[in-house]
């Protein structure tokens, strides 16, 4: 097929799992062309197949705000019209989605098919506010099929919104042989004394990922057994974050990465990993901890009861039951054995259920599916 994907090119899930799924497509023989206004961090053209057009939006003096859904649209439809293309997929719902409707109905009678994949605060956050709702329902309620990252994210969708769409849960997906390969460099070892066991955290730094709270457990951790913490990524929090550890004088047990392409680098090796978000519509980050070998302790929220298994892949807990997670994190850091079992188990089910070429078929079913009804 000749497929478009447009996505943001930041280091969100949303765009991570795009950047993977076109990469995968082109692989798999699909000529893909990806849409953004910035060259996603993850993608890299290792097919002849795969393409990127960027997005330029013009800045006049009459608009105090560029019109970067109307420039994308436009963008869709060069794209698609130069290149025939049979449909575009589209990751977060505003204004993508959008846009997407927009071309479509710009290119008739020509078809152009529209695919939206739905990932979490494109719902919860963005198409809850009242400045946004009801474009948000209607580039979903025009798209020609629509898919969510979890059936978690199904419901709220549903029920928040007053979808009544068909949505195919397609959750995301983890490329296993990428993490074998870091494991040979050593990954967050690198940063370990001798004896000192590895914790990591990683996410956006806002609010709604409760950082605080890995702070806390690591704390609380560290009073039990000498631990090593590496946060990964940037964002809002950071800086109180920072502040947090001068005050308690543990910058030389807390290591801050920034933003890092490739999480397995410092996944590999880890001993756990921390995910207290009050929040996750899938959570990603999890994921590819799990596939890491790396058992999870997490809040049972959103769609990581579909992520990871308590008892047996990790733990789960009430968002803000730091006490729980703490203990949780001494139990498994305690005893090796046990760790190893759950860390086996861990990857063991995420290649079973999340790998590359099981989930991206199942795009592609969605995708022949959709062209099939012109």
């Amino acid at each position: 097929m000749k497929i478009g994907i447009s996505c943001y090119p930041t280091f969100g899930g949303s765009g991570v799992v795009a950047t993977e799924l076109a990469m995968a497509l082109a692989r798999g023989g699909d000529e893909v062309h990806v849409v953004s206004y910035k060259m996603p961090f993850r993608l890299e053209f290792v097919e002849p197949h795969l393409f990127f057009h960027e997005v330029v939006v013009p800045h006049y003096p009459l608009f105090d705000y560029p019109p970067y859904s109307l420039a994308l649209a436009t963008k869709m439809v060069e794209v698609a019209r130069h290149h025939e293309l049979d449909l575009m997929h589209v990751h977060y719902a505003v204004p993508n989605a959008v846009s997407a409707v927009l071309a479509k109905q710009i290119l008739e009678p020509r078809v152009l098919k529209v695919v939206t994949t739905l990932h979490g605060t494109d719902i919860t956050l963005v198409g809850n506010d009242p400045n946004y709702l009801e474009t948000t329902r209607f580039g979903i309620e025009k798209s020609d099929a629509v898919t969510a990252v979890s059936e978690s994210l199904r419901r709220d969708t549903q029920e928040q919104l007053g979808i009544s769409n068909h949505i195919d849960v397609v959750p995301n997906f983890i490329e296993p042989e990428r993490f074998e390969r870091a494991r040979k460099e050593g990954g967050g070892r690198r940063w370990a004394k001798p004896g000192e066991m590895i914790l990591v955290h990683v996410s956006n730094f806002r609010p709604v990922k409760r950082v605080m709270d890995v702070l806390r457990v690591f704390h609380r951790v560290r009073e039990k057994l000498p631990v090593h913490l590496l946060l990964v990524g940037d964002g809002p929090d950071r800086a109180k974050v920072e502040r947090y550890c001068r005050e308690c004088d543990t910058c030389d047990v807390i290591t801050f990465i920034g933003n890092l392409p490739l999480v397995e680098e410092v996944l590999a090796g880890a001993d756990l990993f921390l995910l207290p978000s009050e929040t996750e519509s899938f959570g990603l980050a999890a994921l590819e901890a799990l596939s890491c070998e790396v058992p999870v302790i997490a809040t049972r929220v959103g769609g990581l009861p579909e992520v990871v298994d308590h008892g047996s892949t990790g733990f789960l807990f009430p968002v803000g039951d730091v006490e729980a997670m703490a203990e949780a994190a001494i139990e498994l850091l305690g005893d090796d054995e046990k760790r190893a079992q759950f860390g086996r188990e861990a990857r063991r089910q995420a290649i079973e259920r999340f790998r590359e070429e099981v989930v991206v078929e199942r795009y592609r079913d969605v995708y022949r599916r959709v062209v099939a009804e012109r």
